[in-house]
């Protein structure tokens, strides 16, 4: 997902998308851990997006004090 598209949602959808992502990413790392996973960069990617939506969300968190 684009930090373009992050910054265009409110801070309750943001939550919502940390939490999302955060779930799939646990979701991937048990698929990891039975030998289940066949595309090893989702793990990098839901990574990256995790990050990526945080530091958006602390932006607007921080542009709303």
């Amino acid at each position: 997902m684009k930090a373009s598209e992050l910054r265009a949602k409110d801070v309750a959808a943001l939550e919502k998308e940390v939490s999302d992502l955060l779930k799939a990413h646990f979701g991937l790392r048990m698929q990891k851990a039975t030998q289940q996973l066949t595309n090893h960069s989702q793990l990098g990617n839901t990574r990256r997006d995790i990050a990526r939506a945080k530091t958006v969300l602390a932006q607007k968190k921080k542009a709303a004090k």
